[in-house]
């Protein structure tokens, strides 16, 4: 939710929505076995993880990237997971042991995008910013957002949701957990890319059809 006298002005193109594990030890998806040991602050990567494997151990830990890269080789985890456009952005490639893809783990909804927020009654700014909207960015930013809002999802809520254009044609992926966590519900839906907003609705819709009971709007 926006404060209602902001507004924002434009999406800068997307880096990278994926996800990726800091790692020495762990170079490939065979390796996450019973008794790893990974940091993440992201109840939806844990609960990801476990999908994969339901013996790895998950420990909470939090603080920006070097802090967590830190903890990492403090605290003799095995890996982290971390979003690959924020350990990019660093230089920090050489950091990484392995890079999920999204088909392994779905990314958090927005993951890899900037957005440029401004004031609403400032015509002038909203112009100037523009400029530098990615329009494909845009869209897929508006269906992920949209079905985040109709979930009634936060930070805290276990969902996972990208949005991808080809050809003039949107696909939104997503994957809601159950509030115990145990369950996932998955969907994927396609549909013009200027309709963007009504695809994010439809997929939260959908969602919480799947979990019905299990999953409890905030």
């Amino acid at each position: 939710e926006q404060n209602q006298d902001l507004v924002i002005g434009a999406y800068i193109k997307r880096n990278d929505p994926r996800d990726v594990l800091i790692s020495k030890k762990i170079k490939s998806f065979s390796e996450l076995t019973k008794g790893t040991k990974i940091g993440s602050s992201s109840r939806r990567r844990e609960l990801q993880l476990k999908k994969i494997n339901k013996d790895i151990s998950v420990l909470n830990i939090r603080g920006n990237i070097d802090t967590r890269i830190k903890k990492l080789k403090d605290e003799k985890l095995d890996a982290i997971v971390l979003a690959a456009a924020g350990v990019k952005s660093l230089h920090l490639e050489n950091e990484i042991g392995l890079v999920f893809d999204t088909s392994e783990i779905l990314p958090a909804a927005g993951q890899g995008i900037i957005a440029v927020q401004c004031r609403k009654d400032n015509v002038s700014i909203q112009k100037i910013i523009n400029k530098i909207n990615d329009n494909e960015t845009s869209l897929c930013a508006l269906a992920e957002r949209k079905m985040l809002a109709t979930i009634g999802g936060d930070c805290d809520t276990a969902i996972g949701g990208l949005a991808e254009i080809t050809n003039s044609n949107i696909t939104l992926k997503a994957q809601l957990f159950s509030d115990e966590g145990d369950e996932s519900f998955d969907y994927k839906f396609t549909g013009s890319d200027i309709d963007a907003l009504n695809i994010g609705k439809t997929v939260g819709e959908r969602l919480l059809s799947l979990a019905g009971k299990k999953f409890k709007r905030r």
